[in-house]
């Protein structure tokens, strides 16, 4: 599953309640200064075109950091692990691996993947640049595995955007 050609570990995931809330959080008990924050507005895309999902990313240690806060109930698959009330919740959710090279490199990946063993509960893509699935581990392991891969110059793009600590010297 995890250690398969051309992919690596690359992040650690958690849901939360409250985005702004979870980030200064992770600010005063870890020092993680600040995070890259973006909407995801497809797939599951309510019909008002407010966005499922508020994400906020860090590259902390070398291994990034994604804060999800489920937007209302159309994200079943994030929002179902935070408990009930109003006090701030950050949930373990999953952890990525990233598919490295050509888009035949996902294609390979995701057929070498058991897929009764594994089943995909959430995919997407955004055109020629982004694949992503989720399969559930979480009879095994306790939670989801994303597989991601993306273009060469969307993940340069990330990289220029997602903050890392500590900084990168060159």
């Amino acid at each position: 599953m995890f250690a398969r050609p051309n992919s690596q570990h690359c992040q650690v995931a958690y849901v939360t309640n409250d985005l702004d809330a979870a980030m200064a959080a992770l600010k005063d008990a870890y020092g993680t200064p600040g995070f890259f924050e973006l909407s995801n507005i497809q797939p599951g895309e309510d019909p008002t075109g407010k966005p499922v999902l508020k994400i906020a990313l860090a590259v902390v240690g070398g291994v990034e950091v994604e804060l999800i806060e489920p937007v209302g109930d159309t994200a079943p698959l994030f929002s179902d692990f935070l408990p009930e009330g109003d006090d701030l919740a950050i949930r373990f959710h999953h952890v990525a691996t990233r598919i490295d090279g050509p888009l035949a490199h996902w294609d390979a990946h995701v057929a070498s993947l058991d897929l009764t063993r594994h089943p995909v509960v959430f995919e997407g893509a955004l055109g020629d640049s982004l694949r992503y699935i989720y399969t559930d581990e979480r009879a095994t392991l306790g939670h989801y595995v994303e597989h991601v891969w993306m273009a060469p110059d969307l993940l340069a793009q990330m990289r220029a955007v997602v903050p890392t600590y500590p900084p990168v010297k060159d």
